[in-house]
């Protein structure tokens, strides 16, 4: 299956990127010459893995039957301070909320993501470490 984004300048360091037929607007802090109109491609990879491995524990949580009452996903990224900069580690913090969570099913749920259905995450494992752990918030 073949994927294409046609990314666009739109002036000074602002660009309309069209991705699956969404329109994402991506720019530069002003002190290197960007207006902060939307998000930097680099904080992008970290919504593309949040984003990925979210889906999956949400779907194989709705097959568990598991409802958590609010779920969210956490990354803290370490960048380089060399060029070209780059992030070499990643920590995922899933965080559930809700009463009565079976903490071995929300594992399990993680860890096929992580370990089996997640590309995002399989990929960025090649080249950087990946780390998680989860966090359940009781009302």
């Amino acid at each position: 299956m073949k994927n294409t984004v046609n990314t666009k300048w739109q002036g000074n360091m602002k660009f309309d990127s069209l991705v699956g037929g969404h329109h994402v607007i991506l720019d530069a802090l002003p002190e290197v010459g960007g207006e902060d109109s939307g998000p930097r491609p680099k904080e992008l990879m970290l919504t593309a893995l949040a984003g990925c491995t979210a889906m999956d524990v949400v779907s194989i949580l709705k097959k568990m039957k598991i409802t958590p009452e609010g779920f969210q996903v956490k990354i803290d990224a370490n960048q380089t301070e060399e060029h070209p900069k780059h992030f070499d580690k990643m920590h995922l913090i899933y965080e559930f909320k809700g009463n009565n969570l079976p903490l071995e099913k929300l594992q399990q749920a993680v860890n096929l993501s992580q370990e089996k259905y997640c590309g995002v995450s399989f990929m960025y494992r090649q080249i950087m470490e990946l780390t998680h752990e989860i966090v359940i918030i009781n009302n």
